[in-house]
């Protein structure tokens, strides 16, 4: 073999190896590379009791509980499937019924969600762009136009 012909070897056995380590790191990755899971996707994924994710949707009219000692109980949906989420702790202040959440927790084992944060939605035009396209994918998408109502960039221009 000669000279020019190993280093062409070489140099494809090397982008090989590259591309087989770039495509197992995906795929390790590919369950937690979405950003929040909607009540539906978390039926129908089977999460597991205990597993830790964040839950997207918005906060479904008249669920909303003051059970005492800081603690809250809430609905989020995304219209087709509802978890009832628990949290202990002082709500955001843009918190409210019908506006877009998300709350980062654990899975219980009767099916309820128990958040240790919630995030609420910025201002009133905004929600989280992926609120909005579950709700987009879901069918029931009630905001103006086919897009979305968040910037293109997160901290960055203005909102329509």
């Amino acid at each position: 073999m000669t000279r020019k012909q190993r280093r062409a070897t070489f140099i494809f056995v090397s982008l090989g190896i590259l591309g087989l380590a770039a495509g197992l790191v995906l795929f390790a990755l590919s369950d937690s590379v979405t950003f929040f899971y909607s009540p539906s996707d978390v039926a129908e994924r089977g999460v597991e009791p205990g597993e830790r994710i964040r839950l997207g949707g918005l906060v479904e009219e008249g669920s909303f509980q003051k059970l005492g000692d800081a603690t809250v109980r809430f609905n989020v949906t995304d219209f087709v499937e509802t978890m009832t989420v628990t949290y202990r702790g002082v709500l955001p202040d843009l918190f409210r019924e019908g506006q877009g959440v998300v709350a980062e927790g654990t899975v219980q084992a009767d099916g309820s969600f128990t958040a240790d944060k919630v995030l609420a939605k910025h201002d009133e035009n905004y929600m989280p762009p992926e609120v909005a396209d579950a709700l987009k994918k879901s069918g029931n998408w009630q905001g103006e136009g086919a897009e979305a109502p968040h910037a293109e960039t997160y901290g960055q221009g203005s909102y329509p």
